[in-house]
Order: C-alpha cells, then sequence, then structure tokens
C-alpha cells in the first residue's frame, strides 16, 4: 500500500514522464550539480527539486530497458528510486551522483518487478550496492528501506492518504475516481492494478485508461499546490 501511495504522488509531479514543454529538462552541469547539492544539505528543498526534475532523462533511459508497454507504470516506479536516491546520496558513498540514482532507479524498479508474478522467472535479486565495513554486502533495501511498523510513520501515511482521497472525491467524476482508487490501491484492502489489469476489468482500452488517468493526476496535482 505504502509503495503504490508513494508512487501516485511521484506521479502528481512527473506525470508519465513529461513536463509542460514536452520533454525532460536537461542534465545539469557538474557545476550546477555541486551547487545543488551543497544548497540541498543546507536545507534547501528548491536544489532538491531541481536536482529530481532534471535526472528525469535518466529514469526513462533505464526504464525503457525494462518493457516499452508499461513505460508510464515503469517511469513513476522509477522516479521514486530517483527521490530516494537523491535523498539518500552523499559524497561519502564513494560514487558519483548519476552512478548512484542509476542504482537506486533500476533498483527500484528490479523490486517492483520482482513482486509482480509476470516477471517472476525473468528478475532476480537486487543488486549489491557495496561491501560494509565488517565484509558484508548490502543491496539498496539494506540503505533506503523504510521502517514501516514505525507507529508515527503510519500515522503521517494514513494523514497523507485521508487527504488525498478526500481530494479525488471532491475534485475528480465518477469514472476518474475509480480508475485511480483501481491503479494506486488507495482504498482499504486493495491491490493496485496495472494500466491493462484496470482496462480489463472496467472493459475500456488501456490507452484510454491512461488519458484518463493522467487528466485526473493532473487536476489532484493542482489542488495539491
Amino acid at each position: 500500500m505504502l509503495s503504490s501511495f508513494l508512487q501516485l504522488l511521484s506521479r502528481l509531479f512527473f506525470m508519465t514522464g513529461y513536463f509542460g514543454n514536452g520533454s525532460y529538462p536537461q542534465p545539469l552541469t557538474p557545476e550546477e550539480e555541486a551547487e545543488c547539492l551543497k544548497r540541498y544539505y543546507a536545507g534547501s528543498k528548491q536544489a532538491r527539486d531541481k536536482l529530481i526534475t532534471h535526472n528525469m532523462r535518466l529514469v526513462a533511459h533505464i526504464a525503457k530497458k525494462y518493457g516499452k508497454n508499461d513505460l508510464d507504470d515503469l517511469i513513476s516506479i522509477g522516479s521514486i528510486g530517483l527521490i530516494k536516491g537523491v535523498e539518500s546520496f552523499s559524497a561519502d558513498k564513494g560514487t558519483t551522483l548519476a552512478t548512484y540514482l542509476a542504482r537506486c532507479i533500476e533498483n527500484e524498479i528490479l523490486m517492483t518487478l520482482r513482486s509482480n508474478k509476470r516477471y517472476a522467472n525473468t528478475v532476480y535479486l537486487q543488486n549489491p550496492l557495496g561491501v560494509d565495513n565488517d565484509g558484508n554486502e548490502y543491496t539498496l533495501m539494506d540503505v533506503l528501506a523504510i521502517k514501516e511498523d514505525s507507529v508515527f510513520h503510519q500515522a503521517e501515511t494514513a494523514i497523507l492518504r485521508q487527504n488525498l482521497l478526500n481530494i479525488i472525491r471532491e475534485h475528480l467524476n465518477e469514472r476518474e475516481q475509480k480508475i485511480i482508487l483501481m491503479r494506486y490501491g488507495l482504498e482499504e484492502n486493495s491491490t493496485p492494478l496495472t494500466q491493462l489489469q484496470t482496462a480489463k476489468k472496467l472493459g475500456i482500452s488501456r490507452s484510454y485508461i491512461s488519458r484518463i488517468e493522467s487528466r485526473a493526476l493532473e487536476k489532484i496535482r493542482q489542488h495539491i499546490e
């Protein structure tokens, strides 16, 4: 449930991987990147957002390796890895930002594909990130694992989820509500569905689901802002 909730929030701002001008922002120069990191470490949310948006090309590039039919979904999933990567990166990790983000993006996609039965026979172990001081190999899951047993974290997520549901019910029409709730499993005890699964359940085409979903997410994003 939490991963789907994060996926929805990421899509509200990355809208199937495209921005207002129809393309991804250019990557930052090394100087711009260093300056953004410096400002981000000093607490700048604007710098954090800039690092995320200017690395969306990397998300799209990696997502394309894992399938074109579900590209929108893979970009959404990869953007979660991108956000986690930006928020957890430090120079102490001994790698460049781009290399670290690529690992985070790819591992987020792989973890999702592994949980999907359609890919059970093609995706296996998560790629290791390195070895700790004791010689033990660690993966991205070890570094970025979300502690869902935290009472405070659960409470915060529940509040955000309820606020999001309120926006959905107040500002989306009936069909838009149904598609968003099904796609992201936002109702109690529900499981997120792919666009294809949603299309089959509703008896309409996947492309139609994609158009309605994008329109609905844009409405939600406007109200969140």
